[in-house]
């Protein structure tokens, strides 16, 4: 059988195995098959992940590995050196053949420079994680590592920076490169670079699609008002935690942008204005996520409601303040609802909740988890009004029981996944949930 599959025929069925980022156990077995196969395994790979300690961090080890490696789009590197300059890191062998797409660099170092991106031609995708180190740094010769390199310009089209503290250096450069960026993430950081003008990093933003902003309290306002100044290809934006009432107005009554998607988490001055400003600015508002956003009211949710476009597709009132009246408002007003989750909200009964889902023919995903004003009735009203459910989360619903789980499978047609506690999922459920290739997630 070996001499009968062609090399091109055994790298396909390689690069169909399962896991394909790590060495797991399946892919090791492959390995020790023959040095053929794992050639050919090894060239089917496109994404690798390394830990590596200081004493093999050297170009030529590290270029040696990665050249049995052609196809190679990502790369995640681990380390805990105190400095990691790029070069000193990787070696030009390394970083321009194979051809990276995406490069993941986790280090624990402050004075860290981007310069050596320049050479990864292809790549796509940079995410950098810092980790806080109470150690002693040897300063980064700046002027030497700017040589030959301030003209340079990314093709990043991704960046994500998590852990990025007050003491950062060297971002001048990194923000000035990347003119061509659809996405940024920022994952609780507490600057952008205290050596980086106002200039630099608005030069980013001018061709933003999407923007994460997570836990990163002391920087959200500055960033949201630089958004709203600077540009106008926004399209989606998350805010997780921080940002001032001030901010977040000015933010959606100064965008020059067609706002598409909204998400906005554990926003402690999140208040009704807000919402009703959101209301009258991004009328083409396609998908709307609230987490936990305490101030807001149940009258504010029903006068933004009835103030939106019909447009919306996707709609989130997670631990809202889900009010007698609102789920009406939303019934009458978003008929074209595709995916619905108003989790953990112990306000919603049973005779709201079933006259709301009468008008949502269109859902394919709805997500009641911790819901538990909701009893059996409103599970048999899901499957007889939602025809099209796809993915629903029945989980912690206090008022339901087995032989409605049981019920919801035999009946619901289009349903390809569900979530619910193992208690409630009896023989019957199983053996439906596998004739109709259900897929059952136990939490």
């Amino acid at each position: 059988m070996d001499r009968i599959l062609c090399d091109e025929l055994l790298e396909e069925v390689l690069r169909r195995l399962p896991t394909r980022s790590t060495f797991s156990r399946s892919t090791a077995d492959v390995s020790l098959v023959s040095k053929r196969w794992l050639r050919l395994y090894r060239s089917s790979v496109s994404d690798v992940s390394l830990s590596l300690a200081v004493d093999n961090c050297t170009p030529p080890s590290l270029s040696s590995f990665l050249s049995h490696f052609p196809h190679l789009s990502f790369l995640k590197i681990t380390t805990l050196a105190y400095r990691i300059d790029g070069c000193q890191l990787l070696s030009h062998d390394d970083i321009s053949d194979p051809p990276l797409r995406r490069l993941v660099l986790s280090q624990a170092d402050r004075h860290v420079s981007f310069h050596w991106l320049v050479f990864l031609h292809s790549l796509r995708k940079l995410a950098v994680i810092f980790y806080p180190v109470r150690v002693k740094f040897n300063p980064v010769d700046r002027a030497a590592s700017k040589a030959n390199f301030d003209d340079g310009e990314l093709k990043l089209e991704t960046l994500s920076l998590s852990g990025l503290q007050h003491y950062a250096h060297s971002f001048d450069w990194l923000w000035k490169s990347c003119k061509n960026l659809k996405k940024l993430q920022l994952r609780e950081c507490q600057t952008i670079g205290i050596d980086v003008s106002v200039s630099s990093f608005v030069n980013c933003l001018k061709g933003l699609q999407e923007v994460e902003l997570t836990t990163c309290v002391p920087i959200v306002d500055d960033i949201l008002s630089k958004l709203a100044e600077n540009c106008a290809s926004l399209s989606s934006l998350l805010v997780d935690y921080g940002g001032s009432g001030e901010g977040l107005h000015h933010f959606i009554t100064q965008s020059r942008f067609n706002l598409r998607k909204l998400d906005l988490e554990l926003l402690n001055e999140l208040e009704d204005n807000h919402l009703l400003a959101v209301a009258e600015k991004f009328r083409g508002l396609l998908s709307l996520r609230l987490d936990s956003c305490y101030l807001v009211t149940g009258e504010g949710l029903k006068t933004m409601a009835s103030a939106m476009s019909n447009k919306l597709e996707e709609l989130a009132l997670i631990d809202c303040n889900v009010e007698p009246g609102l789920l009406t408002t939303l019934g009458q007003r978003f008929r074209n609802l595709r995916k619905l989750d108003l989790s953990y909200n112990d306000k919603l009964v049973d005779e709201e909740f079933i006259s709301m889902l009468a008008s949502f023919n269109c859902l394919r995903e709805l997500y009641v988890r911790g819901c538990n004003g909701l009893t059996n009735a409103s599970v048999v009203s899901m499957f007889k009004s939602c025809k099209q459910l796809e993915s629903v989360d029945l989980m912690d619903c206090r008022g339901t029981e087995a032989k409605v789980v049981e019920l919801f499978d035999l009946n619901c047609p289009q349903l390809r996944q569900i979530r619910i506690e193992e208690s409630k999922l009896s023989d019957i459920s199983r053996s439906w949930a596998s004739k109709k290739f259900i897929e059952v997630i136990i939490d």
